[in-house]
């Protein structure tokens, strides 16, 4: 039994995948060990009977037995999802059912399945929902928006009065004032106990203290940390750590360095130790994540394996070790950080492909993880927790057939930029690489981050490779995974140097390879990649089309509009009101552009505002390229809805096809 229908998936060609089958998929997102350590309980969405929305249900499976029957624990429309078990073997989770005091299920609530089995009755009653809970020992701690100035029991009657009547009015007095996809609330996050039945505001005075902030609980359920956010002096935030001690009340700091934010957080289940990622950036440098070991017992942190020049994760704590992971190379090993002299052991050997997440420590001193490929969505793993091991992968929640990856071949390609430097990064193919075939460069967004041997749902390239293209995932430079150095040839104003000749030397080779046809290759890419598209639009007409989504096109402008403003100009090294700020801007050399170019956005992105997407549609229509705007009003930086997902892959297909047939480029220069 799996969270997809077998039979609906199913082609003529069974070996066959395209967009239809990939928003079919179940998703596999969240897994976590029960106590005994028998059995794994699994968070995977699925596709609605409308095709509208994905639903995520709860599912267990064996934790040994990769033959063993997934059972499925939770049904309906709920949207059941974040599983978390209590000490006693009770499984704890978020859903929007309805309650006697919500009929309509309009506020998520932690739920609680009894470890002996029954239904599932609600743990929490919080007047505007519960965003995020852990639970330590018989207690537990959630995240919910709190009204300020408003009594707790008034605080429901008050946020639908709001809803309904307003005033609708937002008032701010610093920046920023967006993420993402919405402006930032009145009601702020608080963090909130129940100990011996007992509720307890752990930050009854927060406002901006906690917008998210990571946090975690310990497993005893003596203490929670959370980092606390203040203004640094480059106006984005400074972090410290904050420490709960729900035994005695007492609240405490710990300090960071100054102009450090703290990005992810785990505490040891016996609450003595946390470990944080912790950057902290400088004027003329983005700088490096680095693991901070917190000692909760002295109040004091320093860091964790401060040479290890990667940008970790951290997933989980025992009392001895950090589980993390970090990017290497377009792969994401699993690793293991001890916690008392830093020491880094692999987890997974060097020839282990894929990329491995959300690592969870089993009883046993194995661990959990979920893990993917370029060729396969995630699925739930158990690696020994011994150096260089192998994963067993447990049960198939994905519904995705291995059979449909039989003749994908992933394979590593490097070349040598202007500079020397490498650059490396990964090609995707479907068959024998005997002849010439349309080719594809997909550009990764951040820009600090890297393509990996990982699936994703939005830019998936199997469905491009399966669909006939070979497609190109380089690395240049700012692609984390190859050092720190590495990463900062991306700061200071510099987006449209070095990247660029990176880019062009990764398609300097690419075209030489004897399976892509070079006279038919298309660029495409999200964010900062839809930046970097537009720049080699507007420096270079060699390549047959482009599509660039949420991509900045005008830098200026951008700066002011985007939800992190102050990040921008950190990143540029300079002032806006300097004229060099727009020297890498695309709209400055928009009269070179030639290619054909697909602009997609959504609205509701306030990472890179729509308006970007408008201007550059405008000047390309201006200047006679052959262009096409496509716009989601009800999406944000990243395309969630499943037929908007179908609307946008079948739109840049069709796109890419037209450009790069093979009689296409002569069609083109006898029109022109």
């Amino acid at each position: 039994m799996s969270p997809t229908d077998p039979k609906a998936a199913l082609q003529a060609d069974p070996t066959a995948f395209d967009i239809d089958d990939l928003v079919r998929l179940g998703r596999v997102r969240a897994a976590e060990p029960s106590p005994c350590g028998g059995w794994v309980a699994v968070e995977v969405a699925r596709l609605d009977e409308d095709g509208a929305r994905y639903i995520s249900d709860l599912w267990r499976i064996s934790a040994h037995d990769p033959e063993a029957t997934p059972l499925r624990l939770t049904w309906g429309e709920h949207h059941d999802r974040a599983p978390r078990f209590r000490h006693d073997g009770a499984l704890l989770f978020l859903s929007a059912r309805p309650t006697p005091d919500d009929e309509d299920g309009k506020r998520t609530q932690v739920w609680m399945l009894p470890p002996g089995g029954g239904e599932a009755r609600p743990l929490t009653d919080e007047p505007t929902g519960v965003e995020a809970f852990a639970c330590g020992g018989d207690r537990l701690t959630v995240l919910t928006h709190v009204w300020p100035g408003v009594p707790h029991e008034e605080q429901r009657a008050h946020a639908d009065d709001r809803a309904k009547h307003g005033p609708s009015t937002l008032h701010y007095t610093t920046m920023p004032v967006r993420s993402w996809d919405h402006w930032l609330p009145t009601a702020a996050p608080h963090l909130v106990a129940w100990v011996d039945g007992r509720r307890t505001d752990l930050t009854p005075d927060a406002d901006r203290d906690h917008r998210g902030s990571p946090w975690a609980m310990a497993a005893g359920g003596r203490r929670v940390v959370t980092s606390h956010e203040e203004p640094g002096p480059d106006r984005l935030p400074q972090s410290s750590l904050r420490v709960f001690d729900l035994d005695t009340g007492a609240a405490t700091r710990i300090p960071t360095a100054p102009r450090s934010l703290i990005e992810g957080v785990a505490v040891s289940p016996d609450g003595r130790w946390a470990v944080a990622e912790v950057h902290r950036r400088a004027d003329r440098e983005l700088g490096r994540p680095v693991l901070w070991r917190f000692d909760l017992e002295a109040g004091t942190g320093q860091p964790l394996a401060p040479d290890w020049d990667v940008h970790p994760v951290v997933c989980a704590l025992t009392d001895t070790r950090a589980l993390v992971t970090a990017g290497v190379r377009a792969r994401v090993p699993a690793f293991a950080v001890d916690l008392k002299g830093g020491r880094v052991t692999r987890l997974t050997a060097d020839d282990v492909p894929g990329s491995f997440r959300h690592l969870r420590p089993t009883p046993d001193g194995g661990v959990l993880a979920l893990t993917d490929r370029l060729t396969h969505p995630p699925e739930v793993c158990r690696l020994s927790g011994e150096p260089d091991g192998a994963p067993t992968r447990l049960a198939p929640l994905s519904g995705f057939d291995p059979a449909r990856s039989a003749d994908v071949v992933v394979e590593d390609a490097s070349t040598t930029s202007s500079d020397g430097a490498e650059v490396h990064g990964l090609v995707l193919r479907a068959g024998a690489g005997d002849h010439h075939r349309p080719g594809l460069i997909w550009i990764h967004g951040g820009p600090v981050g890297q393509h990996e041997d990982g699936w994703h749902w939005r830019w998936n390239a199997f469905t491009a490779a399966k669909a006939g293209y070979v497609v190109a995932l380089p690395n240049p430079r700012g692609s984390t995974g190859y050092g720190q150095a590495f990463v900062e040839g991306i700061w200071n104003n510099a987006w449209g140097g070095v990247c660029y000749d990176d880019m062009m030397a990764a398609a300097d080779h690419f075209e030489a390879r004897p399976d892509v046809d070079p006279a038919r290759i298309g660029v495409m890419g999200a964010s900062f990649g839809g930046y970097m598209t537009n720049w080699i639009g507007a420096r270079t007409a060699r390549f047959r089309c482009l599509v660039t989504h949420a991509g900045i096109y005008r830098m200026s402008t951008f700066h002011g509009t985007s939800d992190w403003p102050a990040w921008f100009e950190l990143q540029a090294g300079i002032s806006p009101a300097d004229p060099q700020f727009d020297r890498h801007s695309p709209h400055r050399l928009v009269h070179q552009w030639k290619s054909p170019t697909l602009v997609t956005h959504g609205e509701k992105d306030y990472r890179v505002p729509i308006s970007q997407a408008l201007l550059l549609f405008e000047d390309l229509q201006r200047h006679e390229v052959e262009s096409e705007l496509m716009v989601f009003p009800d999406e944000n930086h990243w395309l969630l809805r499943p037929r908007n997902i179908r609307a946008w892959y079948r739109a840049w297909q069709s796109f890419v096809e037209r450009h790069l047939a093979e009689d296409a480029g002569a069609a083109r220069a006898e029109a022109s």
